[in-house]
C-alpha cells in the first residue's frame, strides 16, 4: 500500500481554540473551532455546512487574554465528520505573521507533522 504524498509545506500545529465568525453574535466555539494551523491555512470544525470557495472571517480566542487573532480566507475544502459538523480545510488569504506566531505560541506540533519529521 503506498502511502499518501503530503505536499504540505510548512508543520502544521495542533491549535485547539475557541473560534467564532466574525461579527457572529455566538459565543466562541459555539458554533465553530481552530484544530490545527500551518503557515498557509487552518483546519476547523463547525456545525455550519461550508462550500468550496466560500470566503471565511473567524476570530480566535487565545489564552493570553488580549484582543483575539482575525483569520480571513476561503474553504479548500470540507468532509462530513458526524451529523451535523464538518471538518474544513481554509486557506489564508493574508497572512499575518505575526497573530500566526501567537497561535502557534499556545500550539503543539500536530502528530502528523511529528511522524513526518522522526521518519526522514
Amino acid at each position: 500500500m503506498e502511502e499518501e504524498l503530503d505536499r504540505r509545506l510548512f508543520n502544521r500545529f495542533t491549535a485547539r481554540f475557541p473560534t467564532k465568525f466574525k461579527d457572529s453574535s455566538q459565543d466562541y466555539g459555539a458554533e465553530v473551532f481552530l484544530r490545527d494551523v500551518s503557515a498557509t491555512g487552518a483546519r476547523l470544525a463547525t456545525h455550519s455546512r461550508m462550500l468550496i470557495d466560500d470566503v471565511l472571517s473567524l476570530s480566535v480566542l487565545l489564552p493570553d487574554g488580549r484582543d483575539p487573532v482575525q483569520l480571513n480566507g476561503r474553504v479548500r475544502w470540507v468532509h462530513g465528520h458526524a451529523p451535523q459538523v464538518w471538518e474544513v480545510g481554509m486557506q489564508f488569504t493574508k497572512i499575518d505573521l505575526m497573530n500566526l506566531h501567537r497561535i502557534v505560541k499556545y500550539s503543539m506540533p500536530s502528530s502528523e507533522s511529528s511522524e513526518k519529521v522522526s521518519n526522514h
